[in-house]
Parts: structure tokens; C-alpha cells; sequence
């Protein structure tokens, strides 16, 4: 299939790929520092997930969470399942573990099935910005900011995160007590975290992120956890400090509660 020839003779130089052969393979290239988006839909749909979401998010998270911009990065927007099943197999030589996409630091990219909607695009973009500006972020906390931000809208100037669909999952999981405690869940490795109860680990971490934002300490919280990071490399002391808690069980079941009454949609 030419396509997939052409993609796989770009992956040594994702980020510099010669535009005039990705648009002789159907793709439209829009160039938005330090992104390059590549998508296979139409040169308008392309422009508009470049504009709306790409650049809208970048604009936004920089303006409460980050001061450095990553190293380039290739946004790859496929247009249904196929596209990004066959395409994603052509760049990186596997599959996706993921029908939704999916950010590579090794190849500096995000991967997506657009056709998924863009909160997952919102969700990976968060992941180069963190690695930029906070290498040493706790998983826990990576990811419940990119979770935070998948579903999420302007207000007021700044992106806010909304209820979305991780919150049935979370409810059920309250009212079976299998919601583990705010000090495991930080104290989670990567490894931990990605393996082990995925989905309540997600969703902990995002409503747990979610209730700082409503309560206005969201950006005091990730600021002040990164520049405690040597001495509180999981964030749970700087989140006690924000919180002003010193019971952490009692604080745990008063967000249980509150997690309970929160609604979706």
C-alpha cells in the first residue's frame, strides 16, 4: 500500500516528514510550534482539530500549568479504526493498545483515532508538556491531569475539567470499598499504576483532581508539588499541605461522598 510505504520511510524523521509526500499519500499537514499535525480526513477537518483542540489545549495548559514547550512532537490524527490500526502498525511496527491513541515519548508523537472524538487528543497532550516541564511527575498525577482534561471546556479563560464518563466506574467502586487510600494511590509506581486496577486508579486520580479544580487549588497543587518533588517525590505530603488535612481518612470519606453526588452527564 503506497501510504503505508511512505509513512514507514518517514519514522526515522517524524517531525521534519517532507509535506509534499504525506500530502501525495492523503494527508494534510498544518504546522502549530512545537506540533506538527498530520490527519488523513479532510484538509478542513484537519485544520479544525488543529485549531480547536490542538492549539486551543496547548494554549490553555500553558497558561496555569506550563512555562516550557516540548521538543517537537508529530500529532498523527487518523480518521477511523483502520486508518490508525494500519497506519500506527506502518510508523511504530505495533499495534495500539488502545482504540483511542496514545502518546510515544520515544517517537516524540501522539497517535490517534480521531474518530473517537478529540478528548483523548486533549488527554495525550498533556503527557509531552509534562514530560517537558516535570520529568519526574508521579504517574498518578500524569495521568489524572490528562484524565481531568478529556472532557473539559473554557471558563472563564481556563480550561476546566468536566464529569465524563470514568465516573460510574469510580461510584461503583466507592460503594463496593475497593477505592484504595490516597497515600497508596500516590505512592503507586508507574508500573503499579498502569497495572493494577487501571480504570479506578484513572478515575481516583482524576476526581481527586477534579475536587482540588472545584475547590480553586488545582494549579496551587501541581506548582507546588513540582517544586517539592525532591523531598515529596509522590505528592501526597504537598497534598495534605493544600489540603490542610491532617486526617486523610476522614478528608478520603468526605470526597467519597462528594464523588457520590457528583452526576455524568
Amino acid at each position: 500500500m503506497p501510504q503505508l510505504a511512505i509513512l514507514m520511510g518517514l519514522l526515522a524523521g517524524v517531525p521534519n516528514a517532507p509535506t509534499a509526500r504525506l500530502a501525495a499519500a492523503g494527508f494534510t499537514v498544518v504546522s502549530l510550534p512545537p506540533f506538527t499535525i498530520v490527519g488523513d480526513e479532510s484538509p478542513e477537518q484537519v485544520r479544525a482539530h488543529a485549531r480547536r483542540t490542538v492549539q486551543w489545549a496547548a494554549s490553555m495548559l500553558r497558561q496555569d500549568f506550563f512555562e516550557a514547550d516540548p521538543e517537537p512532537v508529530t500529532v498523527w490524527l487518523f480518521k477511523n479504526a483502520q486508518s490508525y490500526e494500519k497506519n500506527a502498525r506502518a510508523l511504530f511496527g505495533e499495534a495500539p493498545s488502545t482504540p483511542y491513541g496514545y502518546y510515544t515519548a520515544e517517537h516524540q508523537a501522539l497517535v490517534m483515532n480521531i474518530a473517537t472524538g478529540g478528548g483523548t487528543l486533549v488527554h495525550e497532550l498533556v503527557h509531552p508538556f509534562v514530560r517537558a516541564n516535570f520529568p519526574r511527575c508521579p504517574a498518578w498525577l500524569n495521568e489524572g491531569l490528562g484524565s481531568l482534561f478529556e472532557q473539559s471546556a473554557e471558563h472563564e479563560g481556563h480550561i476546566r475539567g468536566l464529569t465524563n464518563w470514568r465516573l460510574a466506574g469510580l461510584q461503583d467502586a466507592i460503594r463496593a470499598g475497593e477505592v484504595p487510600s490516597f497515600r497508596a494511590l500516590t505512592a503507586t509506581s508507574s508500573d503499579e499504576f498502569y497495572a493494577e486496577d487501571r480504570g479506578t486508579h484513572y478515575a481516583q486520580a482524576r476526581y481527586l483532581l477534579y475536587f482540588l479544580q472545584e475547590q480553586g487549588l488545582l494549579v496551587r497543587y501541581f506548582r507546588e508539588v513540582r517544586a517539592a518533588s525532591p523531598v515529596d517525590p509522590t505528592g501526597y505530603e504537598t497534598l495534605k499541605r493544600v489540603l490542610g488535612e491532617k486526617d486523610m481518612a476522614g478528608f478520603q470519606r468526605r470526597w467519597e461522598a462528594y464523588v457520590l453526588k457528583l452526576e455524568f452527564p
